[in-house]
């Protein structure tokens, strides 16, 4: 799908019309996926859990070595000016931060093995995209069509050892690659496992699950991506007094499971209607589950407060 003609993104400390919104081939980000990015999800014009988002963008760049100089202030207003130039105040908002070009442009003082080094001098490419979305909060509507399925895919999450679940990056190959195992079964979303066949989470979200005793999870001791969406929904079930159990799962426990939904900052609380081909609440009506409704009430109550509502912030 094109640009709207009057799209406009924010490229380097600029305001661009889409047609002009490019960053050079030899950028880095393009070139190895050498880059942290962020997506976050604004309501009434005012970014949720910004805070915690800059905080794991800060992290991101950190276990890249990605010294970009700009401070939260100054990233958070590049996005309120993106939005601004868009006439936008509800939207998801993306940050990606690329190492930028080598200086003085390709050569290889160094050799041509020296072109993995992130050790030479470089300028960091900063983009601010943002896409419209529907109004959040209480008695807002999904902006996905209906409760997800869940497939089990034979790639393997990315181990930590190789990169850090804890940066979020633009080399995600991995999880193109268990997007496209779903073509053949139709699903909406990909269950990827760790090295030793136990659930990780979605491509894109991050997995919970109840089976009569709480809420389970999958725990960021493995290859799990610490989102912004699973904190809150962590904190809503404490806040309720849910019990909670962050552990490690064989993909039958999920398959067994009362309750199943994804999380991400885009969807907020998906509801999972059926996993593997087999229904979660065993009718295949996908209707969400007790537990997966009140969560979702809440979160949005959360979102209301914080961005729609007038109170001090």
């Amino acid at each position: 799908m094109s640009d709207p003609p009057d799209r406009r993104y924010h490229v380097d400390g600029e305001i661009v019309p889409a047609e002009s919104a490019t960053v050079h081939v030899e950028d880095r980000g393009f070139g190895y996926g050498d880059a942290a990015r962020e997506t976050m999800r604004a309501y009434g014009g005012r970014v949720f859990r910004w805070d915690r988002h800059a905080d794991r963008l800060a992290r991101s760049c950190a276990a890249l070595s990605i010294d970009h100089g700009l401070p939260k202030a100054e990233l958070r207003e590049r996005i309120d000016e993106t939005l601004a130039a868009n006439d936008l105040a509800d939207a998801v908002c993306e940050i990606s931060i690329t190492r930028g070009r080598r200086a003085g442009g390709s050569g290889r003082a160094g050799g041509s093995g020296d072109r993995f080094d992130p050790r030479v001098e470089s300028d960091p490419t900063v983009v601010i995209m943002v896409r419209p979305l529907p109004r959040g909060g209480v008695g807002s509507e999904p902006v996905f069509d209906a409760p997800a399925t869940l497939q089990t895919v034979k790639t393997r999450k990315t181990p930590d050892r190789a990169v850090p679940s804890d940066a979020t990056t633009h080399a995600r190959v991995n999880e193109v690659l268990a997007r496209l195992e779903l073509r053949v079964t139709g699903a909406d979303e990909a269950l990827l496992l760790d090295a030793d066949g136990r659930a990780v989470g979605g491509a894109d979200s991050t997995l919970f699950f109840a089976d009569g005793e709480g809420l389970k999870t999958p725990s960021i001791d493995g290859p799990v991506v610490p989102r912004v969406a699973r904190a809150e929904v962590l904190d809503l079930a404490g806040e309720e007094g849910i019990p909670v159990e962050e552990g490690s799962y064989a993909p039958s426990e999920v398959r067994e499971a009362d309750e199943v939904f994804l999380a991400n900052a885009t969807w907020e609380i998906r509801p999972v209607r059926a996993v593997d081909g087999i229904a979660v609440d065993g009718d295949g009506e996908g209707a969400a589950g007790p537990l997966t409704t009140l969560l979702s009430r809440l979160f949005d109550r959360r979102v209301e407060s914080a961005c729609y509502d007038d109170v001090p912030r």
